[in-house]
């Protein structure tokens, strides 16, 4: 560095240019990139389409949802959670069905959601960064074992449920929303297209709830989705209704 300013000092009167024009230039152009890396702008954020009001405000469902997560009277707590993962994950599964012709190793090359990007992890722990079809491919799949298998997810009376329940039901209800945000971030163009965001509203709303109902998630993780979250879980206003009046 210290040589090319050399040349530069140098180079300057034939130019035409002084010593003070030129640590100017340079000052200038260390102020503008103050702050940022190398000089450069940030990337803009892109427009979050699901924030729109025409679109939060589609429900499929028009009462609190609050109401079918709290736990019923003389209902064991695992049996529960149980009941209620393994309907999250059918549906979340469903739901993701219904794009998943457009997510590929193309056009999600990997496991995003606003500026996240997911890594899975192995049984072994091993961190692997894959396409996001891939990654919801293992959370599938992964979920699909434990909600089947009888010595964590019992169906037969007397069953004990396993110490390590709770953190499990965790783990997964943490991979479920790793698709949810997936799915808003990058395929709700689609969703909409299909006139399927309402259901895709509703569900998101659903899980989040039922989520924070029993302290499944820190809210650290599902902080990504906050603004939605605000815009979905705020009561809508009251609709109004069209009365006739008999004459």
């Amino acid at each position: 560095m210290v040589g090319d300013d050399s040349t530069l000092m140098q180079r300057s009167p034939k130019n035409g240019l002084s010593c003070k024009m030129v640590l100017q230039a340079v000052g200038k152009v260390l102020r503008k990139g103050k702050g940022k890396p190398n000089g450069k702008k940030p990337p803009t954020e892109e427009k979050k389409h699901y924030l729109d009001a025409e679109y939060t405000k589609v429900r499929v469902v028009d009462f609190d949802l609050k109401e079918l997560v709290v736990l019923p009277r003389e209902i064991d707590l695992n049996e529960w959670l149980a009941c209620n993962t393994t309907t999250f994950f059918n549906l979340i599964n469903l739901q993701y069905s219904t794009i998943s012709e457009f997510c590929t190793g193309d056009t999600c090359p990997a496991m995003t959601a606003c500026n996240t990007t997911y890594f899975w992890y192995d049984e072994k722990g091993k961190k692997t960064k894959c396409t996001a079809p891939q990654y919801v491919d293992f959370v599938m799949s992964s979920v699909q074992k434990l909600v089947t298998d009888e010595d964590i997810f019992p169906t037969k009376y007397g069953k004990e449920f396993p110490n390590t329940f709770d953190s499990l039901v965790k783990k997964i209800c943490r991979y479920l929303f790793h698709v949810l945000a997936h799915i808003y971030w990058s395929h709700y163009k689609e969703t909409v297209a299909m006139d399927l965001h309402g259901h895709l509203n509703t569900l998101y709303t659903h899980f989040v709830v039922f989520i924070r109902e029993f302290n499944l998630m820190d809210p650290k993780e599902t902080s990504i989705m906050d603004d939605l979250t605000e815009a979905l879980c705020t009561p809508l206003p009251p609709q109004p209704q069209n009365h006739v009046t008999e004459r």
